[in-house]
């Protein structure tokens, strides 16, 4: 069923064109991406879906009764509620409903409703209305289902009753998120959803998106997330718009193909074109005008094909170095790090060896960042040593690109840290890395996340060093530039160690991941795919070994509650032994002090003697049994 339809949309800021015809549909329940470079109009056109901008041409037609959530990359929140009491507006109405059903609940517990009856079953009849809906509606699952999303997206229960002002700009995304993800709306327009997201945290949010009951439509550079998510795959390209029936990594494939049968197409269209124009000059040239006249009708009748657009330029990336390292490039030895008193990783240890494509991951806030650069020597460590090998010569990628000045031009900023270069030879380079003509000029503080990524990446390349630490290098990078700097590092002949979430970066260029969490630092001597078999490996073990221990603790709780049972039942055999034992001893006595009053036996002093004797001993024997059953009961 469609649930989203767009046909013929356009849109242009003035002579900007930015959508041209776009078209498509979206059915219930399908998983769809929406790719193509920085500035392609995918942010335009989901506001144009959201309804916060208007088409200049076409329509948008949806469902009845379909919603739309929209989460942009910077959602705001209400800053004055607390975290939980943000994520709990989404019921809001729900949390009206559960009030006034406690309403209707005082108001039937009091003696004047009791005694009007009319009154009673009118109250009783809304109270049952309101108990079904609620629960219909899943009312009594709502807190669940809000701790269920926080603790997907890395919410701490500390961090419930935070005020939202107080997030990081991390967490007011996440929370933003959540609170869409809450509300479950028939179609979700996700925009860069795994912005400041861990690893465990993004895998959580895949699992929730394939599962989502609705639509979803999402902007993401997270290629793995994409091939994770998503079945169908929308791109935009010069103001248009192509549909892949597939996920990301079927998308590169079949669009190379799509592009080489265009092209081979329309050459083989222009060399028919080019020949019957031939053919018709020669006719007139021998003046056969009836045949150039029915050519030239053919000729016009040709829908001529348009060139199929050459792909967009791509940065030119390629790592060398002055020397080679040695063999040892980097050891760490118990590298532990505080900040005011407070401990973010202790005893770390670890090698890097020549040649080695190191990844360092783990949950957001561990200290990965921390540990890179105290390896680069930006900061130093509480404890532990770092020591670099022979010849080694590093070069540091900074996450937040603090190493660029924000005043300088683009040419200033590379050609003062490489004085020998010629004007002519930095322009060149610059233009490698697609800046070109005055682009040159302007300054480092007016370039976009992307562009700023891109001279970092191009003093890196200066460096020549053979030891690149580099610190989320894919973040502001659009999907081309991500795959060149792929294929640099893949080409590279010095070593690598490099903190990122971006997995498709890390599947392709890590050649061993190392862990950082909670419990210190593991190492997995494979790439990513081979992180995640030995991680799961573990995980299954743990499962098997948790499923055992709670299997033999069920089977030594059972043995212990037939052993409490048994000793319950002799204790109890105990006791009614006693207590029969008691009864008869009682009996006994009866009998004796019947005795002793008898005429036969205190006329007879020897008789007497003994029947007192045996009395006594009776008398005594009861005490000890009366002791003994106490003891026992009690």
């Amino acid at each position: 069923m469609v649930v989203l339809s767009l046909q013929g949309i356009c849109k242009s800021y003035g002579a900007n064109e930015v959508l041209k015809d776009v078209s498509f549909t979206i059915n219930e329940n399908e998983k769809v991406a929406l790719v193509g470079i920085n500035g392609a109009g995918k942010s335009t056109l989901f506001k144009i879906i959201a309804g916060e901008l208007s088409p200049d041409e076409g329509r948008i037609i949806k469902s009845k009764g379909v919603e739309i959530g929209y989460l942009e990359q910077y959602t705001g929140l209400n800053a004055n509620s607390s975290l939980w009491d943000e994520m709990l507006s989404v019921y809001s109405d729900l949390l009206e409903m559960e009030k006034e059903i406690r309403e209707k609940e005082k108001l039937m517990s009091k003696e004047e409703t009791l005694n009007n009856k009319k009154e009673l079953n009118k109250i009783m009849e809304c109270y049952s209305r309101l108990l079904e809906e609620f629960s219909s509606r899943g009312g009594y699952s709502i807190k669940s289902m809000v701790r269920g999303v926080l603790t997907g997206l890395g919410f701490s229960q500390e961090d419930y009753d935070k005020q939202v002002s107080l997030l990081s700009g991390g967490q007011k995304t996440r929370a933003a998120l959540g609170k869409l993800l809450l509300k479950k709306p028939d179609i979700l327009l996700l925009d860069e959803p795994t912005n400041y997201l861990d690893l465990d945290t993004l895998e959580w949010l895949e699992e929730y998106l394939k599962d989502y009951p609705g639509a979803l439509l999402v902007i993401s550079h997270d290629r793995y997330f994409l091939d994770s998510v998503t079945q169908r795959t929308l791109e935009l390209e010069n103001h248009k718009l192509k549909d892949y029936n597939g996920n990301y990594t079927f998308y590169v494939k079949q669009k190379k193909a799509r592009r080489m049968i265009e092209l081979k197409h329309y050459e083989e269209q222009q060399r028919q074109i080019k020949q019957m124009e031939e053919q018709i000059e020669q006719d007139k040239a021998w003046r056969r005008f009836s045949q150039a006249n029915s050519r030239l009708k053919a000729l016009e009748k040709i829908e001529r094909m348009e060139k199929p657009s050459s792909e967009p330029a791509r940065t030119y990336i390629k790592f060398n170095i002055k020397k080679s390292s040695g063999k040892e490039v980097l050891k760490v030895e118990n590298l532990t790090k505080e900040y005011s008193g407070k401990k973010i990783f202790s005893d770390v240890s670890f090698e890097i060896r020549k040649n080695e494509r190191v990844a360092l991951i783990g949950p957001n806030g561990i200290g990965k960042s921390t540990l890179l650069k105290i390896v680069a020597g930006k900061t130093q460590p509480s404890g532990g040593n770092v020591k670099l090998g022979h010849n080694v010569i590093t070069a540091y990628y900074y996450q937040e690109l603090e190493n660029l000045n924000q005043e300088k031009t683009l040419l200033d900023e590379i050609w003062d840290e490489n004085p020998r270069m010629t004007q002519t030879e930095v322009r060149s380079l610059l233009g490698n890395f697609l800046f070109s003509g005055d682009d040159v000029f302007k300054t480092i503080g007016d370039l976009s996340g992307g562009e700023k990524s891109r001279v970092a990446l191009l003093k890196l390349m200066l460096s020549k060093a053979n030891f690149l630490l580099l610190d989320e290098p894919t973040n502001h990078l659009d999907m081309i530039s991500k795959e060149v700097l792929e294929d640099a590092l893949l080409e590279y002949p010095g070593t690598v160690l490099v903190v990122s979430h971006d997995r498709y970066f890390l599947k392709k260029i890590a050649t061993r991941i190392l862990e950082l969490d909670e419990n210190g630092l593991k190492s997995y001597l494979g790439g990513y795919d081979y992180y995640r078999e030995k991680k799961a490996e573990i995980e299954t073990k743990e499962k098997h070994l948790e499923k055992s221990e709670n299997k033999r603790e069920k089977r030594l709780k059972k043995q212990k509650a037939l052993e409490v049972a048994r000793k319950e039942r002799e204790h109890r055999k105990r006791i009614e032994a006693l207590e029969q034992q008691i009864i008869q001893t009682e009996e006994r006595i009866q009998e004796f002090e019947t005795l002793l009053c008898s005429k036969e036996i205190y006329t007879v002093e020897e008789k007497l003697k003994q029947i007192n004797k045996e009395y006594q001993e009776l008398k005594q024997k009861l005490e000890k049994l009366y002791k003994e059953w106490e003891r026992a009961a009690g």
